[in-house]
């Protein structure tokens, strides 16, 4: 099983007793703002999520330990697309961009994949700069490609190429 480390963090596979965790993050209005489902209502809404990080074998997507505590989870969730999410109470420290450069080298590491891509709310200025930080620059615009809750949001399509190696 894949484990990753940072200098704060433990990024590792999700485990039964991460559930509780978990349903904090995923029923948080601020963290689910623009995300692409609506805040979980109860635990039981928060299961299927953390069944499929459970799952064993080689592994892309992970919750973010910080001091045995999961603030947060992200990797690659679909083909080559990268997600992330955090509670709020750990936005603005480096989190983020902490556990992304390490998911990211391990991409790079593990994979002959061209580029890594997201798609993101344009309007979610934080977690676009934190992909622009980390290489990514936009390759596209979308209208009205997701609708939660009544809401139609659009997307900015970004893209980061294989590092070079000289």
């Amino acid at each position: 099983m894949t484990k990753l480390t940072t200098k704060r963090l433990t990024l590792r596979a999700a485990q039964d007793s991460d559930l509780a965790q978990l349903f904090r993050i995923f029923s948080n209005d601020q963290a689910m703002r623009y995300w692409s489902n609506l805040p979980h209502k109860t635990p039981e809404d928060t299961k299927p999520s953390l069944e499929k990080l459970k799952a064993p074998g080689p592994r892309t997507y992970f919750v973010f330990d910080y001091q045995g505590q999961v603030i947060g989870l992200g990797g690659i969730h679909s083909g080559t697309e990268i997600g992330f999410i955090l509670h709020p109470d750990h936005w603005r420290q480096g989190f983020a961009t902490e556990a992304l450069k390490v998911i990211m080298n391990h991409v790079w590491e593990t994979t002959d994949w061209p580029h890594i891509t997201a798609d993101a709310d344009p309007r979610n200025l934080a977690s676009v700069g934190i992909l622009n930080s980390l290489g990514f620059r936009v390759s596209g615009f979308a209208k009205d490609t997701f609708c939660v809750g009544g809401e139609w949001s659009d997307s900015v399509f970004l893209s980061c190429p294989r590092p070079t190696t000289h």
